[in-house]
């Protein structure tokens, strides 16, 4: 098993409260607990939008980490664009400025949606629903 390397945080690369300072700050991609109990970590990521006034967009990609078990994504979430720009720096920098509080929020947003707004299980609740040795 590859164990990353430790790599002490940098405050003097950014204001590790926002999203993209954090992975400045830390070398690393900022991690929530979503309201299902299970774990994302989170990505800004730019594309083409097709518009010719804005042709770049940027969004959070939220990827879901197996809970037991076996090791590595097992799914993902996204936003909708998050920002709108002429460039792709442009649009990057805009979402990078989002505290880590505003990101939670939109992460948890995206879990309701994916559920159909049913309330999800936290983690603690799943595996003890899914052992059938406890009562």
């Amino acid at each position: 098993m590859h164990h990353p390397r430790y790599v002490p945080p940098d405050p003097e690369k950014g204001d590790a409260n926002t999203i993209g300072g954090y992975r400045a700050v830390h070398d690393r991609p900022a991690a929530f607990e979503g309201p299902d109990g299970l774990s994302y970590s989170v990505e800004i990521v730019a594309d083409p939008t097709g518009d010719t006034e804005r042709p770049w967009g940027a969004y959070l990609l939220f990827v879901r980490w197996h809970r037991t078990g076996e090791q590595g994504p097992s799914g993902h979430l996204e936003t909708d664009y998050l920002a709108r720009g002429t460039s792709e720096r442009e649009v990057l920098d805009d979402v990078a400025r989002l505290p880590l509080s505003a990101v939670k929020g939109l992460l948890d947003a995206c879990v309701a949606a994916a559920s159909g707004g049913t309330p999800t299980r936290r983690w603690w609740d799943a595996m003890r629903d899914d052992d059938p040795d406890r009562s």
